[in-house]
């Protein structure tokens, strides 16, 4: 019983990851056909063409990587490390982040932080 609920599940989302696939390749190979050869002079893609598309995005965008929010593991060790700080090197910390990145306070504007630069 238990197994004939898994298959059954494993083909629910298989049908949806399949037309998933397919409505994000439609519309991709719509607005491709709609948009590029009028912007740009290029030739109109077939569907086969626009989920190549995709994939070639996902794999120079996105990567290789399972889920959505996986790519960011160091929010979660950043975060540990900052509880483990003393208040006084929180402050620090945070004050060496807003140096190194170019952050001006809250009372500094912009001239008066271009002035101290030059």
């Amino acid at each position: 019983m238990m197994r004939a609920n898994r298959v059954r599940w494993g083909l629910k989302v298989l049908v949806l990851a399949v037309l998933a696939v397919a409505v994000v390749g439609l519309a991709v190979m719509s607005l491709w056909n709609w948009l590029a050869p009028d912007l740009f002079g290029w030739r109109p893609i077939g569907f086969a063409q626009a989920v190549g598309l995709l994939v070639l995005c996902r794999l120079l965008v996105g990567g290789l990587r399972g889920r959505a929010g996986g790519h960011l593991p160091w929010r979660a060790r950043l975060a540990e490390r900052l509880e483990k700080m003393t208040p006084e090197e929180r402050e620090k910390f945070r004050a060496g982040m807003h140096a190194g990145c170019g952050w001006r306070s809250a009372g500094t504007s912009a001239a008066e932080g271009h002035r101290a630069d030059t």
